[in-house]
């Protein structure tokens, strides 16, 4: 099979938009549908990509070795992996951790609706990535009005290829992407392709007034999220999210910590309690539960350990700040029937006990959902809030 033939190109993208639309639940409007059929997906995909196989363990598929399997990860409603260990591919697979990908087509066109563009606007996409969304964006706007940044010079070079060859000719800039672009602003729209936990004040500067950005969200508790911002003429950007998008972090914003490495320590002494709120309730619940809790928590983070070695525990929680400083660990014994549970704590901070207050503030106010959640980012720093922005409180 060659991949290059009209009639199979058109075929596949035909099929695409049609899953695309059952996902959005109603057609592609025809302006996307005539951008998505002046580039087709695979003309952007490098020809070795790194698909996950059952066992969730990415292997490489080569364009040359495996046409077929190739040209149909670009046209499937999945994201396509398109560099691993931000360009240091190991040689056990299994250590391969994406760095760099093909976003998912129905939350790409999910989020050029949200965008709410118009002719003449002027738009910032922060993750140039594979080159598509700035294709997408260039045969609505006009080269001229879309401006794409990309951090990696290896990957801002490829997607600077694919959309020369595919006949758009964008801003493509090498940089990072925190910072913005502030050569074109101002900018009627910010769009992200990567998550962030934090929102850039730079954005917020470098947007007209009414202005939209809107990025994936990604808290330290939950990894998932979709943050609409709208510019305010103070200089403030506020607005709510949804919660079914998931995405690569920016790299600048990474975390970094490992649990054993950073954070726990052979000479740290704990301090010993009980907890009758069971760990699953916090950290293996519902997404929009879960959700909440990072919003309400800020900057903690958790790690399931199902084997800990210690007599006695069957599975430990781990919890602990952003910053490494404090950690929490709560102990299940495997008894079905187990009410309480043994907490460890250490540090300046009590976090089992900040879990805890989150959880019960979730339960005081009806459980909410993340279209009662919402963010305000200011010049001094970001507030979450529930369900207007008067009832807010500090979020870094």
């Amino acid at each position: 099979m060659t991949t290059h033939q009209p009639g199979l190109e058109q075929s596949a993208v035909d099929g695409l938009l049609q899953t695309v639309s059952q996902y959005l639940g109603h057609d592609v409007a025809p302006e996307w549908r005539g951008a998505a059929e002046a580039a087709p997906r695979h003309r952007f995909l490098p020809d070795r990509v790194w698909l996950s196989g059952d066992d969730e363990v990415l292997a490489a598929c080569d364009r040359e070795c495996e046409p077929e399997r190739w040209f149909a990860a670009a046209y499937s409603d999945v994201p396509v992996v398109t560099q691993v260990n931000d360009g240091q591919e190991p040689a056990d697979l299994s250590e391969a951790l994406p760095s760099s990908s093909a976003s998912v087509p129905s939350i790409v066109f999910r989020m050029l609706e949200l965008l709410d563009l118009a002719p003449g606007m002027r738009v910032l996409e922060i993750g140039a990535g594979t080159g598509y969304n700035a294709a997408l964006l260039s045969h609505r706007l006009g080269d001229v009005n879309v401006t794409t940044i990309e951090i990696d010079p290896a990957v801002a070079e490829l997607a600077r290829d694919a959309l020369k060859a595919t006949g758009y000719s964008p801003t493509v800039v090498c940089g990072d992407g925190a910072l913005g672009w502030g050569a074109q602003a101002p900018y009627d729209r910010v769009v992200a392709t990567c998550a962030v936990r934090r929102v850039p004040y730079a954005w917020v500067e470098q947007s007209r007034p009414g202005g939209v950005i809107l990025t994936p969200w990604c808290d330290d508790w939950t990894h998932c999220g979709l943050l609409r911002l709208t510019v305010n003429d103070d200089g403030t950007a506020t607005g709510r999210y949804s919660a079914d998008s998931a995405f690569m972090l920016m790299r600048t914003q990474r975390l970094g910590l490992r649990l054993f490495r950073d954070v726990v320590m052979d000479d740290h002494v704990p301090a010993e309690s009980t907890t009758a709120l069971d760990p699953w309730t916090v950290a293996d619940s519902p997404i929009e539960t879960q959700f909440a809790l990072g919003h309400r928590l800020g900057d903690l983070w958790y790690a399931w350990d199902h084997d800990p070695g210690v007599e006695g525990v069957d599975t430990r929680l781990w919890v602990a700040t952003a910053d490494g400083g404090s950690w929490a660990a709560v102990d299940w014994d495997g008894n079905d029937s187990a009410d309480h549970y043994t907490v460890w704590q250490h540090g300046p901070r009590r976090l089992w006990a900040e879990v805890e207050a989150a959880h019960r503030w979730w339960l005081d106010n009806g459980r909410p959902g993340p279209d009662r959640l919402g963010l305000t980012v200011t010049p001094e720093g970001q507030w979450a809030w529930l369900d207007d922005p008067s009832n807010s409180w500090s979020s870094g």
